[in-house]
């Protein structure tokens, strides 16, 4: 990466290039419980804030977070300083009912990583 480039200067369908296989991933590793795969695009400091011990309730306690279906529809973008937020409408494998996610991605080092994911 340039010191000049930006993230937000990229285009939707290259974001989508992106944020759709690691969207892919988390819902697989998700259901799987597996937390090293899990975490595997993080950013440093995501990382640090989603340690094992929280992330290991999640996937015990919630019944969204190791249910999810593989349907997702992406649902757009929004960019805010050098970040973008990518948008996913998200499905359970057997409860009706839609649920909202986002990946907030960003540069560390030269690469793009997730600074942020999250199911409402």
């Amino acid at each position: 990466m340039s010191d000049t480039e930006s993230i937000t200067e990229k285009t939707d369908e290259e974001l989508y290039e992106i944020a759709k296989p690691w969207w892919e991933d988390l819902i697989k590793y998700s259901n799987n419980k597996n937390y090293l795969m899990f975490i595997k695009n993080f950013s440093r400091q995501f990382r640090q804030s989603a340690n094992e011990m929280e992330i290991g309730k999640q996937f015990a306690r919630s019944d969204l977070a190791t249910n999810l279906s593989k349907k997702y529809d992406v649902i757009g973008t929004i960019r805010r300083d050098d970040y973008v937020t990518v948008l996913f409408r998200q499905y359970h494998k057997e409860r009706d009912g839609e649920w909202l996610g986002r990946l907030v991605l960003g540069y560390e080092d030269g690469a793009v990583k997730i600074f942020s994911a999250t199911l409402f």
